[in-house]
């Protein structure tokens, strides 16, 4: 199988000593595990997982690339601003972002990957059907604000936004919203709080994001992994 080294032919003027390293910024857990099948696609294996090591860098079988574990909602934030080259991050996290930050990423695949839903979601027992219709003022949990915000000012409710960075599902229980905007992926964790969907906001998936910068500066290098990606994406 060809590697993505392979596929880079060094111009006469390039020794191996100037090529640039790439590195690549994405987060642990179903982003990173469904990440290695299209790594592998490419002739490219990661020797460590970041579920079993408290590193945060990790080498390839490509000496020229590696990963850089971070948060799933700062990777935008190390690819716009050029701690990494490349990125990949659902849609939830790059719409948040572009909102903030707008400017700086390239989008050039959408790799069909940890594929999950953004919904809204309340307590057994609430009537949230009712509560819209009767114009009640609801107070939403989420980390989500712009999508929140958006999503309920297109179907005219009223709400405020209450802005949390983890355990949404306690929201509800303890009194601190009515309902929350999350992302759901089996619903596992809704039923174990006793909690039901009431609404799809969108479905999101994970895409690869590219510094604006560096595909222009090493366009050479990047382009074949770029390919590489996008042709694992559609098997």
């Amino acid at each position: 199988m060809n590697t993505v080294n392979d596929n880079v032919v060094a111009d006469v003027n390039t020794t191996e000593q100037d090529r640039p390293l790439i590195t690549l910024a994405l987060s642990k857990g179903r982003i990173f595990e469904d990440t290695l099948p299209l790594l592998a696609e490419a002739g490219i294996s990661v020797a460590e997982s970041p579920e079993s090591s408290r590193k945060l860098i990790f080498p390839t079988s490509d000496p020229y690339l590696r990963l850089l574990v971070v948060r799933a909602s700062d990777v935008p934030t190390y690819v716009q601003y050029g701690a990494a080259d490349i990125g990949i991050a659902g849609k939830d996290v790059l719409y948040e972002h572009g909102k903030e930050h707008p400017g700086g990423l390239y989008q050039p695949i959408d790799l069909d990957i940890a594929k999950c839903r953004l919904s809204v979601a309340v307590r057994r027992g609430f009537d949230y059907e009712a509560a819209v219709k009767q114009g009640a003022r609801l107070r939403v949990a989420t980390k989500y604000v712009n999508v929140a915000r958006e999503h309920f000012a297109r179907k005219g409710v009223y709400v405020d936004i209450i802005k949390l960075y983890g355990s949404m599902e306690l929201a509800p229980l303890v009194g601190l919203a009515d309902a929350i905007l999350d992302v759901v992926s089996t619903g596992g964790t809704l039923r174990a709080n006793d909690l039901v969907e009431v609404e799809d906001v969108w479905p999101v998936s994970s895409r690869l994001i590219v510094n604006q910068a560096s595909l222009k500066t090493r366009a050479k290098y990047l382009q074949p992994l770029i390919d590489a990606f996008a042709k694992a994406s559609q098997k």
